[in-house]
């Protein structure tokens, strides 16, 4: 059974859920601190609960959904051949059970936080189990995994609020450019393989060095949204401790791959982008406190 919970744990990955859920955090502690004041009755730890088991379905159900339709592709790719499904350890059966059950679970927690988040949560599964297919038709995929991991910040702060807000929005384009950045630069390990079979990404269409520049460049915007949040809503000394560490690492992690050498491009796309996520959002959380 221990066996069985590690491969699906593995299957979807759980370990990059690092990257979007600070950020589902960050919208808590913002929602929590723009409504705290208004309703002191509301069950504020139930509805944090809640934002993490929905963070935990939708995730699980999008990433098990990516696994589920690209089996073929996985069989036939020396880097992903001995992913879960294609070695035969999860069949597809399982995979497709695993996937209903775990969008029905996000649905069904939704409807326990409020009418907008559950009216919303349809569209969200959606978006990110559409990003899936989008290899297939468009290189502009990476943006679109960008927007479903996007949702998070602001999907929390309407869970809090049930109301939209642009700081949570700002936080949600952080995300966008961020994961949207580094997905180009863990693309260019399937470049090759990608243009074999005729799938989509930024590497295919413009090539490994104008990849890394827009990378960079996308990474740019990211840094300058960082900014201008601290400058207009928390502009805070722990903020911009936080800001500068996650911008030193967003440059690191371009350090780390080079047009001649992409070998380290595991260690720029997991370890350096998690440790900014989470090394950010805990100077922005610490922040938010301090204008509570």
């Amino acid at each position: 059974m221990l066996k069985k919970i590690s491969h699906y744990l593995s299957l979807i990955k759980f370990s990059h859920t690092i990257f979007a859920m600070p950020f589902a955090i960050i919208g808590f502690f913002l929602g929590y601190r723009d409504s705290q004041h208004l309703n002191a009755t509301k069950n504020y730890t139930l509805i944090f609960s809640l934002i993490l088991l929905c963070m935990v379905f939708a995730r699980s159900a999008a990433m098990a959904f990516n696994r589920y339709i690209d089996e073929k592709y996985d069989k036939m790719n020396p880097r992903t051949a001995l992913r879960e499904i294609p070695a035969g350890l999860i069949s597809k059966p399982q995979a497709l059970l695993f996937i209903i059950a775990n969008s029905i679970l996000f649905i069904v927690c939704t409807s326990f936080i409020n009418v907008l988040c559950f009216m919303l949560s349809p569209i969200a599964l959606f978006v990110i189990l559409f990003y899936s297919y989008t290899k297939r038709f468009t290189a502009l995929c990476h943006i679109v995994l960008g927007v479903g991991l996007a949702l998070a910040p602001i999907g929390a702060y309407l869970a809090v609020t049930g109301h939209f807000a642009t700081a949570p929005l700002l936080f949600s384009l952080v995300v966008l450019t961020w994961v949207s950045g580094f997905d180009i630069l863990y693309a260019l390990q399937d470049e090759d393989f990608d243009k074999e079979f005729a799938l989509r990404s930024i590497p295919v269409y413009l090539g490994r060095k104008k990849s890394m520049q827009l990378s960079i460049f996308i990474h740019v915007v990211t840094a300058i949204l960082v900014l201008g949040i601290g400058y207009v809503y928390l502009n805070q000394f722990f903020y911009w401790l936080g800001a500068l560490l996650f911008i030193a690492l967003l440059i690191y992690q371009h350090t780390l791959v080079k047009p001649h050498d992409i070998s380290k491009i595991n260690l720029a796309f997991g370890t350096t982008n998690g440790i900014a996520g989470v090394v950010f959002s805990v100077f922005v959380i610490a922040s938010i406190i301090h204008f509570l």
